[in-house]
């Protein structure tokens, strides 16, 4: 699974390099940001399929980061890892649109099937996208609204 290109996000160096670490142990390559305004260039530079990413951070903190990089690239998957969130913040990242919302620590096994099943959601999300192109362009996609009208 090398070819997953996963960024972990924490302002917490000593845990991110821990985790990176642990992740290129199991032939996971990440790269790393220290806050949200590096995890949002890292995703303008070198779009990854999966961001871990920590809720609370200096300056841009980890809400605003999953809001604009859901805008702006909505097939990243997004895994929260946070030891501060609350309820509430767990479901206003899910209404934003989360793929999954863990509390630290976190199991490395458990994040590592995380990391998985993330990456092969974005690999469904992009074939579903293709195949409704390829039906729009041919003139043979119908809307729920058209298939409901039969």
């Amino acid at each position: 699974m090398s070819d997953i290109k996963i960024l972990l996000v924490d302002d917490e160096v000593d845990l991110i390099n821990t985790l990176s670490n642990r992740l290129d142990l199991r032939d996971l390559g990440n790269e790393t940001a220290f806050d949200g305004k590096q995890a949002l260039s890292a995703v303008d530079e070198n779009e990854p399929d999966v961001m871990v990413l920590d809720l609370k951070m200096p300056g841009i903190d980890g809400m605003e980061v999953l809001r604009r990089v859901r805008k702006t690239y909505p097939h990243i998957q997004v895994i929260i890892q946070t030891g501060h969130g609350s309820d509430m913040d767990e479901e206003e990242a899910r209404r934003i649109g989360v793929f999954d919302y863990l509390k630290k620590p976190t199991d490395i096994e458990v994040l590592v099937e995380k990391i998985k099943a993330a990456y092969h959601a974005k690999r469904s999300f992009l074939e579903d996208l293709a195949v409704s192109a390829a039906f729009a362009e041919a003139g043979e996609y119908e809307t729920g609204e058209n298939l409901l009208k039969r």
